[in-house]
């Protein structure tokens, strides 16, 4: 007789394969239905365009594109790459060091209550209109949900195996690197997909405020002339871009933390 976890886990799977599938239903459910609408009610092209008309945009300039979408995808990887180190770094020495878990922590709040575009303009002055100022950006947003999931991690080890350690006499830095570091992959894990949804929210909004280059400023410049077809093109361009990488992430984080498995989908909660 198989275990009761079996069905379950069997269910889980299906769940999983089913999302996908719905997903692209219902995506392309809201693309008829905004096409519909759309030739329906004769809205203008400069107001909203049709699904028809953003895919022969994108197919008919696909030359201008392509060149800036490169340029926001290497600052959504760089943004990622960046934020996620200095996020980890942050939240390992707050981990070991609980006098700069007082003295950093309220800091991090802060720096998330600020606007996003009230940092944006200086980051052009300090650092330019470059690669270096939309990197910077990118980082700063990623930074904050990998730093504070990996830290909540760090400090719910399972007290058992904190005890453990003390039984085995493991000093401070050991029980950190091989208890607390370990059981604080998963909600690692989580707070990487976090950040690589938010990836391209720091690359578009430099690339808004100062950039030579970039989807964000392509965009920008279409929106002056009213070329709204290609704002969408560029914002399809971005919604790709964030689903590849999101998925990713997803996929990697999974491989490396197999002994925390999903149980339920991430679009059902109740794994229905």
């Amino acid at each position: 007789m198989l275990p009761r976890f079996v069905p379950a886990m069997a269910a889980g799977r299906t769940a999983r394969r089913a999302v996908p599938i719905a997903g692209i239903v219902t995506g392309c459910g809201v693309l008829l239905a905004w096409e519909l609408a759309v030739r329906l009610f004769a809205v203008p092209a400069f107001l909203l365009p049709a699904p028809s008309r953003i895919a022969v945009t994108l197919a008919t300039r696909w030359s201008i594109i392509l060149p800036e979408a490169l340029v926001t995808f290497g600052e959504m990887i760089g943004g990622l790459l960046i934020g996620s180190v200095f996020g980890i770094a942050a939240a390992l020495l707050m981990a070991g060091s609980p006098r700069l878990e007082r003295a950093v922590g309220p800091l991090l709040v802060v720096s998330q209550a600020l606007p996003v575009f009230a940092i944006a303009p200086l980051l052009v002055v300090w650092l330019g209109f470059g690669l270096a100022s939309k990197l910077a950006m990118a980082a700063l947003i990623i930074f904050f949900p990998v730093t504070t999931t990996f830290f909540e991690g760090l400090r719910r080890t399972d007290t058992g195996l904190l005890d453990l350690g003390r039984l085995n006499r493991a000093g401070r830095l050991q029980t950190l690197l091989l208890i607390r570091v370990p059981s604080a992959l998963p909600a690692l894990a989580s707070g990487l997909r976090v950040a690589a949804a938010a990836a391209p929210i720091g690359a578009i909004v430099g690339e808004w405020v100062g950039s030579s280059s970039g989807l964000g400023l392509l965009m920008l410049h279409a929106n002056a002339r009213m070329q709204t077809d290609l704002v969408f093109a560029g914002l399809t361009i971005l919604v790709v871009f964030s689903i590849a990488l999101w998925g990713a992430v997803g996929l990697l984080t999974r491989r490396l933390v197999f002994w925390a498995p999903d149980t339920l989908s991430p679009f059902n909660p109740q794994g229905e």
